[in-house]
């Protein structure tokens, strides 16, 4: 990975005199926060999942539970 990016940034140097490098640091960039807010939005969806399934478990016990007592 590091060889990479130095490849990547000794090219972007070599075209910062035309405005190439800047642009493609700009989508660089962009591209990292999508990454960024993907991998948030897995983390979110895990979180809700898994307060869904306590969720449903407490539900799930309460019935049984009131289903014992109405015996």
């Amino acid at each position: 990975m590091p060889a990479r990016l130095l490849v990547l940034l000794s090219l972007m140097l070599s075209l910062t005199a035309c405005g190439v490098a800047e642009t493609g640091a700009a989508a660089a960039a962009i591209g990292a926060s999508k990454a960024e807010e993907a991998r948030q939005g897995l983390q979110t969806e895990a979180r809700v999942r898994a307060q869904l399934d306590e969720a449903t478990r407490q539900a799930t016990e309460q019935r049984n539970a009131a289903e014992a007592a109405a015996q």
